[in-house]
């Protein structure tokens, strides 16, 4: 080490460089058991459950969960939606973000504690590493040790384990975007897709990256909820808090010592809070941005309050105003309703109740309509005159129709030929129509008419549609 001489004749040592890159240091997390633990667990079989057992569900003898991409119809139960009908992709994904900053503004990150998919498949891959390897010390003993023949047979294990998870994993995405009862079987067949074969194994890599070894560094480096989080936190958002006031001073209590007497405070510094820690924090120094509010330390620290005969409650779920004030869980239950919390509310409810309306007003029939370009008009044996319109007819019932065409709008107007077409449940259909209008309906050039498509049996079922007429 270089070193400068200062007035007083003694080295000064030069200040250590500053690292913008630090290696990466792996986090072996211990598995504590308690009541946030079993709500974790809880929210991660049923969160499972419905992501591997929902595209099993049928509805009206087709999969009821369905993003079929080649017929570009998405099946919710008994809705079929086209893509025509983003608007309703548009209104969801509004209402899941306001549901979140609802969420965030009362609880802080509990979505990332217990439901997101980071989170969730983390704790999946950490169960079997902990059945395969132990718990954290037997990781840690099996991880300095040396490559023997049972290190290796272990890891080979738990990487198997991972793998068949991940696979079943994309299997099961994939399965929401093409029938999975088609995909099953040219699976079992080796018949797969170059799409299919792609996007299974694309999304069990994917799952096996993030939830095998980055895990953590998704929820400190690359996921952007953490950075815009402090933005919905305030004074009485519910975070994950360490009393100071009654922990401070830490310290190993010893025998014999009166510890109020030796200035010390409830915390007895054994540092399981930063060992059950899944990002690797210390919650005493207080909330930062990479806590995912597992509560994975409550849990632990309020086990260690029992063995040494203290209250629960030393690390828990509170909110700044509380601390700062000693309120009770009644009033912070009363500082829930706040002009934010309103407003979020407001907001979504309106956005839930219109989105609700809309769909319940759904007219289960679309139309396009395209006049034949190549012909502007043309001129009928009886001096009539005549254009060519293509009608593309969706129903996006599950049950066929019968569908009515009349044409209004200019004098005389009526359909040369057919005016019924049959179009079959969840299909787009074409139907080929002529219109003719006497020669002097109108006026030269460009006219508006209407198309309108009913439903033969269900008059409530209307499409009304413009079109422009051209007269020579």
């Amino acid at each position: 080490m270089s070193t400068n001489p200062n007035t007083s004749g003694n080295p000064t040592p030069e200040p250590a460089p500053v690292r913008l890159i630090e290696k990466h240091k792996v986090i072996y997390a211990k598995r504590v058991r308690g009541l946030f633990d079993n709500w974790r667990v809880g929210m991660v079989f049923l969160t499972q459950a419905i992501f591997y057992g929902g595209l099993w569900l049928e509805w009206n003898d087709r999969q009821a969960l369905l993003f079929h991409l080649v017929e570009r119809k998405f099946y919710i139960f008994g809705l079929v939606f086209w893509p025509q009908d983003v608007i309703y992709l548009a209104i969801l994904l509004i209402v899941s973000a306001y549901g979140l900053f609802l969420v965030t503004a009362i609880a802080g990150r509990l979505f990332c504690g217990y439901a997101c998919p980071q989170t969730v498949y983390t704790q999946c891959f950490m169960w079997i590493e902990n059945w395969v390897e132990g718990d954290r010390n037997a990781r840690l003993k099996l991880d300095k040790g040396p490559n023997n023949a049972r290190k290796i047979r272990i890891k080979l294990t738990k990487h198997f384990l991972w793998i068949a998870l991940s696979l079943w994993t994309g299997f099961t995405l994939a399965g929401y975007f093409s029938p999975v009862k088609e995909l099953a079987h040219n699976l079992i067949t080796w018949n797969l897709g170059g799409w299919e074969t792609f996007w299974i194994f694309f999304y069990a890599g994917f799952t096996y990256l993030m939830a095998g070894y980055m895990r953590e560094q998704v929820c400190k480096h690359m996921c952007p909820y953490a950075r815009f989080q402090s933005v919905m936190f305030d004074p009485d958002t519910l975070i994950i808090s360490y009393d100071e006031a009654r922990g401070e001073t830490r310290g190993v209590r010893k025998k014999g010592v009166d510890p109020k007497a030796a200035g010390l405070g409830d915390c007895v510094d054994c540092g399981q809070c930063v060992v059950v820690c899944p990002t690797g924090i210390d919650i005493r120094k207080g909330l930062q941005y990479e806590c995912i509010g597992c509560a994975a330390c409550i849990d632990v620290c309020d086990q260690v309050m029992d063995k040494v005969g203290l209250p629960r409650g030393l690390v828990r779920y509170s909110t700044e105003n509380a601390m700062a004030q000693k309120l009770d869980k009644q009033d912070i239950l009363s500082h829930i309703i706040r002009p934010r919390i309103l407003l979020y509310t407001a907001i979504l409810i309106l956005i839930t109740g219109l989105a609700a309306w809309f769909l319940a007003h759904r007219i289960p029939l679309k139309v396009d309509i395209i006049r034949d370009r190549s012909t502007l008009a043309r001129e009928a044996d009886d001096g009539q005159i005549e254009n060519v319109y293509s009608l593309q007819i969706m129903n996006t019932e599950e049950q066929p129709h019968r569908y009515v065409v009349t044409v209004d709008g200019l004098e005389g107007a009526k359909i040369d030929g057919a005016t019924e077409v049959e179009v079959p449940a969840a299909t787009l259909q074409s139907f080929m129509t002529v219109v003719r209008v006497p020669p002097d309906a109108g006026k030269k050039g460009a006219n508006q008419i209407h198309f309108e498509i009913k439903a033969q049996e269900n008059p409530d079922i209307r499409v009304r549609e413009k079109a422009s007429f051209m007269l020579p």
